[in-house]
């Protein structure tokens, strides 16, 4: 599944984390406390209505679900769209279940053909698109939906991802508009998507993919859209997001506001999930919620609030109701050695640490002249890079000891994940990336104490961050570490949002960047060395034969040992030419008061906005 592009400022996921070992997560501060009135007092214009206030810290770009693969604009996507299945919000491990399909799937010829009934009765939210008639879900709306990607006028960053399933004629049909330069016609069939019936659809994949059915999961995504809603916008369609979700867009102030607001045609659809017997804090939510009809909350209010302080501060005098993700400066505050402070827990604050499904990553742009490329030189400049960053010192002093050093580039909870693997990805070692650099020529030849390359030209490389307070310490950091080797860096600060456009268009050398898994398969976090996802979750631009030939494998293969040992044969990979070093998985606090009954941090979704309470405002 794709991975969720996000700034290395730490905003993952994943069960919880840490005394010594890492282990399930739990609530900190009593599981779940009576609902009361939160802090600060309610405008008039909210009182009496449950309104879920919190913040994000990066802006999101979008709200057209083909444009998007950033995290911020899914999770908003996610609560308006709605795809065939979801997961189950208390399940842990994580396990699938219908959403708008009546039953799971069926499948047949070894996992390339897949059947999905959909439920009848399910509607889109009312809009001027319809004219004024309510307008039933259809399989027709999956078809057109999933075909969006493939339309290269849109140039969705995610097309590759989709093609790498294979559905049978797609990409052929996408290739016969760019030789043409014609529009896509959305009206030729494609046999690997059809519409078989109003409500029913088929699948056919050129290869088996067992684990098609978590691709069928992300609402993010792979939503259903009514093309009367495309035709009626236009160009305008990025700001009028029309889905059968449980919120519809109210308000939006691109970078600073969005407010969803209950979609009053929403189908009835009640809390339910199924914790594990032995989940004290699944058990706890559900006997709570069981039954109450979605959403829980009349309306969502999301302030985009990039600095850390103003995000704590925001939390703390009770102007948001819940904080993902505590900064790091702000972590020891909250929770000092991993218990809720009492100054908190006496105002009812709860609180959860967990280990997310993500991975920070260093990339870079294997097309660029001066740290790209396979020949043995330009592979011993990357891994000296990588030997001589210390990631130690960045999670003690940046993320204030709130992250694990990465081995590979895969994401804790994720299938293939082993905490007990070890790999050179984690390594620091100063002498060894001089030595490194002595051996294939990058030597100071002038005695300005800079090295050059080997053709005699300057060493310099121009590191892309972003313009929060915690990527310039992580510059500094990194500055340092780089003087240590002799190696000259310029640091370009820009917005997240402009990073990743200059980053899919190879408009960088090197870049820092999370990613979030979309899924319990572990492949998508590989997105990133396949040869054929270049321009999208491919950042660095890899493209090695072998490497590629080997992630699409993954792709056929049922999970167990034969598919890990591939995986490893690609973490080796990842190792040796190294276009991305991995770095590190962050450790992720999350509070809210008391007011806030229900949360908890999903494993891979993005949609829970609706599984949970605030108590209305007085």
């Amino acid at each position: 599944m794709p991975h969720r592009t996000r700034p290395e400022d730490p905003a993952r996921r994943h069960l919880v984390a840490q005394a010594g070992s890492l282990a399930a997560g739990v609530a900190v501060g009593g599981l779940l406390p009576s609902p009361a009135a939160g802090a600060a007092s309610a405008p008039p214009e909210v009182a009496g209505r449950r309104v879920l206030r919190y913040a994000f810290p990066a802006a999101e770009t979008s709200l057209d679900p083909v444009k998007l693969s950033d995290l911020y604009s899914r999770t908003l996507t996610a609560h308006i769209f709605e795809a065939l299945y979801t997961y189950d919000h208390l399940a842990r491990p994580a396990r699938v279940k219908p959403l708008t399909a009546a039953a799971l799937p069926e499948h047949t010829d070894d996992y390339r053909v897949w059947t999905v009934q959909l439920r009848p009765g399910i509607f889109f939210a009312d809009d001027p698109a319809f004219g004024g008639r309510r307008r039933e879900l259809v399989a027709a709306d999956y078809v057109y939906a999933l075909e969006r990607f493939a339309d290269p006028a849109l140039k969705s960053p995610v097309w590759s991802f989709v093609d790498s399933y294979g559905l049978e004629g797609l990409a052929a049909k996408r290739q016969r508009a760019i030789e043409r330069r014609q529009p896509y016609d959305y009206a030729a069939p494609v046999a690997g998507l059809r519409a078989l019936d109003r409500h029913t659809l088929q699948f056919r994949l050129q290869a088996p993919r067992p684990r098609f059915i978590e691709f069928l999961a992300e609402s993010d995504l792979f939503g259903a859209v009514a093309r009367e809603v495309v035709d009626h916008y236009g160009p305008a369609i990025d700001a009028h997001p029309v889905g059968t979700g449980p919120f519809k867009l109210a308000q939006w102030r691109r970078g600073s506001l969005i407010r969803l607001v209950r979609n009053p045609g929403y189908r009835e659809r009640r809390y339910d999930a199924e914790p594990a017997p032995d989940d004290a804090q699944g058990q706890a939510i559900l006997a709570r919620l069981r039954g109450r009809l979605l959403p829980l909350v009349d309306e969502v209010e999301v302030a985009i609030v990039e600095e850390a302080q103003p995000r704590w501060l925001a939390f703390l005098n009770g102007q948001h109701d819940l904080i993902e993700n505590v900064p790091a400066d702000f972590v020891a505050l909250a929770m000092p050695h991993g218990r809720l402070a009492p100054h908190l827990a006496h105002q009812g604050v709860q609180g959860q640490r967990n280990l997310r499904a993500d991975c920070t990553v260093t990339v870079f742009n294997m097309a660029d002249p001066v740290v790209g490329g396979l020949d043995t030189a330009q592979v011993a400049l990357r891994r000296a890079l990588s030997l001589g960053l210390d990631v130690a010192r960045e999670i003690q002093l940046v993320y204030r000891g709130q992250a694990v050093p990465a081995q590979a580039s895969v994401a804790p909870h994720t299938r293939a994940y082993d905490p007990r693997f070890r790999s050179e990805m984690s390594h620091h070692d100063p002498a060894r990336a001089r030595a490194l650099l002595d051996l294939h020529g990058f030597v100071d030849r002038d005695g300005d104490g800079w090295r050059e390359r080997p053709d005699g030209s300057p060493l310099r490389l121009e590191w892309t961050t972003e313009t929060t307070q915690r990527a310039r310490q992580q510059a500094e950091l990194w500055q340092r570490d780089l003087t240590a080797l002799g190696v000259q860096v310029q640091f370009r600060f820009g917005s997240f949002q402009e990073n990743l456009k200059a980053a899919r268009a190879g408009r960088f050398m090197v870049w820092g960047v999370g990613g979030l898994s979309a899924s319990p398969d572990s492949q998508g976090a590989l997105q990133r060395y396949d040869g054929t996802q270049i321009g999208g979750q491919n950042l660095a631009r890899f493209d090695h034969p072998e490497v590629t030939a080997l992630y699409q494998r993954l792709s056929g293969l049922p999970d167990g040992p034969q598919r890990d040992a591939v995986f490893r044969e690609v973490w080796r990979h990842g190792a040796v030419w190294m276009p991305y070093r991995a770095r590190l998985h962050t450790l992720v606090t999350d509070l809210q008061h008391r007011q806030v009954t229900g949360y908890r941090r999903p494993l891979f979704w993005q949609e829970w906005w609706h599984m949970v309470d605030v108590a209305p405002q007085a």
